[in-house]
């Protein structure tokens, strides 16, 4: 069987990738990355159920702290205010500079090492105002840096399946696929409750209700 690293954050987004790439018939190995967020805990416990529901053949956790000194992003930096949802677009302050060039180089080395064929990460289109890293340029610029900077005989694929895509869709996509949604965690405030103010429980909330179903996970407001 045909193997795919999934970057596996606990979120609904990644927990909806990886079972896509179940779905394509690919054995799963799952990578998590801790880098200082102040939701860490509870997306590694996500994440490590989530993996043992795939049956992932791995579950490599990587514990970096490079991002949180770095600083910049209210995700890492206790010092900055987690700002409520808004509808402005601009980049917002819960961006980490350039993290997903960061994991995605470690799912580089990790897939290369394995032989796996692809790589699968839950970026989507309402995040490319926000998130320059969650542009479809930017993965398709990374695709050539993956062939570029790997062995000839090395071939893996990055894979963004919801790349063009709504989190509203995602969420009825993981509905069809039976995603165990009540095992993920998108706040970025809490570890429980979820918060339901912040950028990413708004959407998902959102999501949920347009996609006509109930988010299964509690919320303070």
């Amino acid at each position: 069987m045909s193997e795919a690293v999934v970057l596996l954050s606990g979120g609904m987004d990644s927990a909806t990738a990886a079972y896509e790439a179940k779905e394509k018939g690919y054995e799963i190995a799952a990578l998590h990355t801790s880098y200082g967020q102040r939701t860490e805990g509870k997306e590694y416990e996500c994440a490590q159920w989530l993996a043992e529901d795939l049956d992932a053949a791995d579950f490599l956790h990587i514990e970096t702290d490079h991002l949180s000194a770095i600083g910049g992003s209210s995700l890492t930096d206790e010092s900055m205010a987690v700002g409520d949802a808004t509808d402005e677009e601009e980049i917002p302050d819960t961006y980490v500079p350039f993290r997903n060039a960061n994991l995605l180089s470690m799912a580089v080395s990790y897939a290369e090492a394995r032989g796996a064929e692809a790589i699968y990460i839950g970026a989507h289109s309402e995040d490319f105002a926000g998130y320059p890293d969650c542009r479809p340029a930017f993965f398709e610029a990374f695709q050539d840096v993956v062939d570029t900077g790997t062995k000839p005989e090395t071939e893996i694929s990055i894979e963004v399946p919801y790349v063009e895509d709504s989190k509203t869709e995602i969420a009825a996509r993981g509905l069809d696929l039976g995603v165990p949604y009540e095992h993920t965690w998108s706040c970025y405030r809490e570890e429980a409750p979820a918060c339901g103010t912040c950028d990413s429980c708004t959407y998902r909330k959102e999501a949920f209700e347009r996609a006509g179903s109930e988010d299964p996970i509690s919320y303070a407001e």
